[in-house]
């Protein structure tokens, strides 16, 4: 699938895929940024994209930069429409007690393009019984 991106800056960075089997790309930060701790900062990506129409971007942690240096979006999951024109801005938050720099060029979050359902919501007085039925948070057993 080809997905157009224009940069919005001459120093910012395309998405890249770090393997070749990767379900998400690397986004890259544009500007360098100090994050202090508990404090979520706007990193700007001076990209923006084109999505295929129903395909959505979902924008998710990179692994290594949550769990070793506690910078995770703040939103947990960004969500790109496949109709938004504007630049991709990563909300970072620094879960940790140390502040963080984030250089132009590092890699701070990766984005998944996904296919997505719209659904024609219609109320219903009844809904269809399942073995689960109404249970939750935690109703299916701990192991």
């Amino acid at each position: 699938m080809k997905v157009n991106v224009k940069k919005l800056n001459e120093n910012a960075k395309l998405p890249v895929y770090g393997s070749p089997s990767a379900a998400g790309a690397d986004l890259y930060a544009c500007g360098d940024y100090e994050v202090k701790a508990g404090e979520t900062v706007f990193v700007h990506t001076g990209i923006a994209i084109e999505l295929p129409a129903g395909t959505v971007g979902l924008i998710y942690a990179r692994s290594g930069l949550a769990c070793k240096q506690d910078l995770a979006p703040a939103n947990k999951v960004g969500v790109i429409d496949c109709d938004y024109r504007g630049e991709i801005v990563v909300a970072l938050h620094n879960h940790g007690k140390e502040p963080r720099h984030i250089a132009a060029g590092d890699r701070i979050a990766q984005l998944v393009i996904a296919p997505y359902y719209t659904a024609e919501f219609a109320e219903a007085d009844v809904l269809s019984e399942t073995v689960r039925g109404a249970g939750g948070f935690g109703s299916t057993g701990r192991k």
